[in-house]
């Protein structure tokens, strides 16, 4: 049975440590959706559109890995696409305790699919795209937490 795995994130911007997080998990499933979320009550810095083809162009040449938007619960989207598993990057403590308790949450809610943590290597544990967004919009360079083949031109809407 094939195994596929959901990694569900806003992804505003998406960044080399996301990409990170993908291509590591490649080494256990056979597919990753990357699962842009649509936050109606969130204020985004690039449109969905935007982000999926930012992301489409990090994976363009790796057909394992397809890139989706999708709104409502991550476990409902995992049913529609067969997913069993969703992944979640850790960079801190912090990360940990929230994401425990959304995975044990969407554990309750749908008891065949299991949440996967994947430690951020310690290169990439202070990258946030909270962060990058505000390097980019303050006039930073802020290419080195991007994918190599995403530019700053990338995030000019």
């Amino acid at each position: 049975m094939e195994k596929i795995a959901v990694f569900p994130g806003s992804f505003d911007p998406f960044t080399v440590g996301h990409e990170e997080i993908v291509r590591r998990g490649l080494k256990i499933f056979d597919k990753i959706i990357v699962a842009v979320g649509i936050n109606a009550v969130k204020q985004e810095f690039l449109d969905v559109d935007t982000r999926i083809a930012i992301i489409e162009k990090v994976f363009k040449d790796v057909k394992e890995v397809s890139v989706m938007s999708y709104s409502g619960l991550t476990v409902d989207f995992c049913e529609q696409q067969n997913a069993g598993f969703i992944i979640r990057g850790l960079r801190t403590a912090a990360d940990f305790e929230y994401e425990r308790a959304v995975g044990q949450i969407n554990k309750a809610m749908d008891s065949n699919v299991e949440t996967v943590f994947l430690l951020t290597s310690p290169e990439h544990t202070f990258i946030s795209s909270t962060i990058v967004r505000d390097i980019f919009m303050n006039g930073g360079d802020a290419t080195k937490f991007l994918p190599s083949n995403i530019t700053t031109e990338d995030l000019r809407q």
